[in-house]
């Protein structure tokens, strides 16, 4: 098995800073990756606040921004400072940040990642923190491929990793590739991560992508 990165040494990896993924992806393309139409869930929630992890450009959060009535607040995060166009509309909030380390104000009704835990390493870390992040109905939905997590050994996470997603109160859809969790949950999972692979290869997506490894998951 190859070295496993920290964090700091998979941010500089070229394929983290791939950009074919979700840098210029714009709306519909949110729906359709995430099996949900966002401008009518942030309109049916006066005043909701939306996250956006590993946003990329974020043009599908300027577009929600310009599109959805009433009061709304939407914030996006990104390891690359690569926003599109020099204005922001006041309801939009872009942060140059990693994902793994960010901390948010408050508490959201809405928080999605498309494709964004591909090039992240303690994707679980990632998913956890993202649950405590919402309100009590809020929603986090985000592409996540199960079998990108590892063991320290290098073998697969395996059915005690989906078990312990369903057990923290997390589905995971292997056909869809989505994690989803209704409601904010305090979903510490019972993992620790060790390091991660960025020499993994192409995931069902076709781009390459980097597995996560973690202690604990032996049966």
């Amino acid at each position: 098995m190859p070295p496993l990165l920290d964090h700091e040494a998979l941010e500089r990896s070229a394929v983290v800073a791939n950009n074919r993924m979700n840098r210029e992806r714009r709306l519909r393309g949110y729906d359709r990756e995430l099996g949900l139409d966002i401008a009518a869930f942030l309109t049916s929630r006066p005043g909701a606040r939306w996250l956006d992890l590993c946003c990329g450009t974020g043009l599908a959060l300027f577009e929600a921004a310009h599109a959805v009535a009433g009061e709304l607040e939407i914030v996006g995060v990104d390891l690359v400072d690569f926003f599109a166009g020099p204005s922001r509309p006041p309801r939009l909030r872009l942060t140059t940040a990693s994902v793994t380390a960010w901390e948010p104000a408050g508490s959201f009704d809405l928080i999605t990642s498309v494709h964004g835990l591909h090039y992240v390493g303690d994707k679980l870390g990632v998913i956890a923190r993202a649950a405590g992040w919402l309100t009590a109905d809020g929603l986090f939905v985000a592409n996540f491929d199960a079998r990108s997590i590892r063991r320290d050994n290098g073998a697969p996470a395996g059915a005690r990793l989906t078990h312990a997603l369903r057990a923290a109160g997390l589905d995971y859809d292997a056909r869809t590739k989505r994690i989803r969790c209704a409601g904010r949950r305090e979903a510490g999972l019972p993992f620790t991560f060790v390091g991660a692979d960025d020499r993994a290869g192409p995931n069902y997506t076709g781009q390459p992508a980097v597995d996560s490894h973690y202690a604990g998951l032996a049966a």
